[in-house]
């Protein structure tokens, strides 16, 4: 019996291609090599040079980082000719700007805890915002009151203003009711389930009260003692933070890798090495330069809306003198590199006698000394800097320190590229504290005056008035 085979050729699938023939192939190697077939790419200037090499989220950040330097440097700029501005209209717009300053200082670092904690203060605490700005007002209306009070006493034109309307005794009044006042307010406004927190909230109030008008008190002063001892320390910070800044970029732990603070891991001992020593150099030819400007250094005894020219007799710290070295500086120093130093001269011991050592002749040494032709404010110029490069920047970290308590990156946003006005002047309180300090203590003491004296001489009763020009006249003679 016959079996009929079946064909076993399959049809082929739809979904299969066919194998393709040699011309086929052929033509799609030409294709292939065809200059059609390839993507035209469009040239950019982002696909030259170090942007060639980015992805498209490092270019927004490196376009990003540039912005931000522009917009920095542009209203940096703009708060320089701001200040200079200020300055030239005179010392009565300079204390109303630092005035506003201390508001928005203010303004700004207690509305750190008043965010973090609104929902608790809107909906518990009464009248929070209210005591918060009347502790402010008390310490505003008793340190400027106190300020304007001294201003009056040291001028002889305003002394009959000061007796006849008794302006020291109502202002200490005023003072005292509105300290009560808040006082009492602050009180009756504590809510029994919130107590510790609001105390912990008026703790924090009275600290930036500290913080700003206290350290601020006497910056006043540094301004009516002439504008070099507000203006030098300002600059002698800004010139710190930039030199700290550009040290620290460039060499940044490449000598040092020690941490220098934890607080802030960004800060560098290169930086703030190096942030000191250019300081101190551009301190010293800074004091120089302003020394040659009488608006400078002429003080004020009486601010005026337009101030005029200011002319005063030269103070002898501005003028150029003989100043020695001490010689207990150089005994810290080899005898053989001092030696070296242009300028030294060398004291001998010969028979008793002390006199300039001469060469060829047996001489036992005795002392070295150096004398310069300098400016006297200029070595108080070194003292200021050194402030500013070693004790100033630590306020910056303290701002540092509250910023991480509150995880915020900025203060305020008042400034743009800068943040807040706590941002930039965070180092300039200690600053100005440690200028009037050093004010008084080693150039003039300017808590007293003739015209202060000659006040209190009238406020003194007829009899006391009559024993103070006899104890007077004793000691002329």
């Amino acid at each position: 019996m016959a079996t009929t085979r079946r064909s076993t050729k399959r049809a082929p699938s739809r979904g299969r291609s066919k194998s393709k023939g040699p011309k086929e192939k052929a033509s799609a190697k030409d294709e292939a090599k065809s200059p059609v077939s390839k993507p035209v790419s469009k040239s950019t200037p982002e696909s030259k040079g170090p942007r060639a090499a980015m992805s498209g989220s490092a270019v927004k950040k490196d376009e990003s980082k540039r912005s931000k330097i522009l917009t920095r440097v542009w209203y940096g700029a703009l708060m320089v000719i701001g200040f200079l501005a200020v300055m030239y209209a005179g010392h009565f717009y300079v204390c109303l700007l630092v005035a506003l300053l201390e508001v928005l200082l203010f303004r700004e670092l207690v509305k750190v805890r008043y965010n973090t904690y609104i929902n608790t203060i809107e909906e518990t605490i009464p009248l929070f915002r209210t005591t918060q700005w009347m502790w402010f007002a008390v310490a505003i209306f008793y340190t400027y009151g106190d300020f304007v009070n001294s201003v009056m006493q040291n001028s002889e034109d305003l002394h009959s203003a000061v007796v006849n309307y008794k302006a020291g005794p109502i202002h200490a009044l005023f003072s005292f009711g509105l300290y009560s006042t808040t006082f009492v307010l602050t009180v009756v406004t504590l809510q029994r389930d919130y107590i510790k927190f609001q105390l912990n909230q008026l703790c924090w109030t009275l600290c930036v009260l500290c913080l700003t008008v206290g350290q601020l008190k006497y910056i006043m002063h540094n301004i009516f003692n002439g504008f070099f001892w507000f203006v030098f320390p300002v600059l002698l910070v800004v010139i710190n933070d930039i030199m700290a800044y550009v040290c620290g970029m460039t060499c940044g732990k490449k000598f040092i890798t020690r941490p220098f603070l934890k607080l802030s891991p960004n800060k560098t001992w290169e930086g703030f090495i190096g942030g000191g020593i250019f300081t101190i150099i551009f301190g010293w030819f800074l004091a120089e330069f302003l020394s040659g400007f009488t608006w400078m250094t002429c003080p004020i005894s009486i601010p005026t809306l337009w101030s005029p020219v200011l002319e005063c007799e030269e103070d002898a710290i501005f003028k150029e003198a003989i100043s020695t070295l001490p010689e207990q500086f150089f005994d810290m120093i080899p005898n053989q590199l001092v030696r070296f130093i242009p300028g030294v001269i060398e004291f001998c011991e010969n028979g008793g006698a002390i006199a300039p050592c001469i060469s060829g002749t047996p001489h036992h040494h005795h002392h070295f000394e150096l004398q310069a032709r300098v400016l006297p404010v200029q070595l108080h110029a070194i003292m200021l800097g050194l402030f500013a490069s070693v004790v100033a920047p630590f306020g910056g970290f303290m701002a540092s320190g509250i910023k991480r308590a509150y995880n915020i990156k900025d203060f305020d946003s008042v400034i743009p590229g800068h943040g807040g006005v706590m941002d930039r002047m965070d180092c300039q309180f200690l600053m100005a504290l440690c200028t009037w300090v050093h004010y008084n203590a080693f150039v003039k003491l300017a808590t007293v005056s003739v015209g202060k004296i000659l006040y209190l001489f009238k406020m003194l009763p007829e009899g006391e008035q009559a024993e103070f020009l006899a104890k007077a006249a004793e000691y002329v003679r």
